[in-house]
C-alpha cells in the first residue's frame, strides 16, 4: 500500500499553484513526490515540477490521510480513481462530483505540459500508460453514468489491443453519446460488434496527432 505523504510533503502538495500545479519545495520533497506518483518533472528548462492529476486529487481533498467516507481503496493510496463501471461498492460521495472535475482540469494540466506542443486536445504519455482509467475519467467528468451493479451505465475495460480499451453500454444511445465525448476528448473511437455475444460496443484509442 502506498502510504499518505508527510507533513512537509503535504504542506509542498497544499501550497501548490491552484492554476498550474507548480510545486515549490527542496529537492528531496520534489523527488519524494515524483517517486509516488504525486508530482512530476517537466522535461524542458527550467524544469519546474508540477503536480499530477494524483496529487490535484490530494491536494483538492480535505486534511488528513483521506477524506472521511472515501473507499478503502482510496483512503489507503490517497489517489483519486475514475469509475470504469460494475464496482461493487460505486463511489456516491456528495465531494464526488468536485473530485471528479478537479481531476481532470489536472489531467489537461499534465497534457499541456507533457505534449511536446502543449497541446490539451489530444492524450499525453500518461493516459497511454493508464488506458482505462483515463478514458474512465473522460467520460465521468463529462456526466456519463457509470455503471452499477445492476449493469446500467457505462463499463470501460482494457482490450488485448496495444493502446485500445473497449467501452459497452446497455443500448445504442449510451455508447454514441460516449463515442461523441471520447472523441472531443482526444481518442479515435469506432464501434465494434462482439462476435460471440453479438453486442455492441467501443474500441477507442488515443489520438496522436
Amino acid at each position: 500500500m502506498t502510504r499518505p505523504p508527510t507533513a512537509a510533503q503535504r504542506r509542498v502538495i497544499d501550497a501548490a499553484d491552484p492554476a498550474t500545479g507548480r510545486l515549490r519545495g527542496t529537492q528531496a520533497q520534489l523527488a519524494a513526490l515524483v517517486g509516488r506518483g504525486l508530482a512530476f518533472r517537466h522535461p524542458r528548462p527550467p524544469h519546474d515540477h508540477f503536480l499530477t492529476p494524483a496529487g490535484h486529487r490530494i491536494r483538492e481533498a480535505a486534511p488528513g490521510p483521506a477524506a472521511a467516507g472515501a473507499p478503502e481503496a482510496e483512503a489507503d493510496t490517497g489517489v483519486f480513481a475514475a469509475r470504469t463501471g460494475g464496482e461493487e461498492r460505486p463511489d456516491t460521495r456528495p465531494s464526488r462530483a468536485r473530485e471528479v472535475r478537479s481531476a481532470w482540469q489536472g489531467l489537461l494540466e499534465l497534457r499541456r505540459m507533457t505534449n511536446p506542443d502543449g497541446a490539451v486536445d489530444r492524450p499525453c504519455g500518461w493516459e497511454r500508460t493508464h488506458l482505462v482509467r483515463a478514458a474512465a475519467l473522460a467520460l465521468e467528468a463529462a456526466g456519463h453514468h457509470p455503471a452499477g451493479p445492476d449493469g446500467d451505465g457505462y463499463r470501460v475495460r482494457a482490450t488485448p489491443q496495444p493502446e485500445a480499451v473497449a467501452v459497452h453500454g446497455p443500448d445504442d444511445g449510451t455508447l454514441r453519446a460516449c463515442a461523441a465525448t471520447l472523441e472531443k476528448a482526444g481518442w479515435q473511437v469506432g464501434e465494434h460488434t462482439d462476435p460471440r455475444r453479438r453486442d455492441r460496443y467501443l474500441l477507442a484509442s488515443p489520438r496522436r496527432a
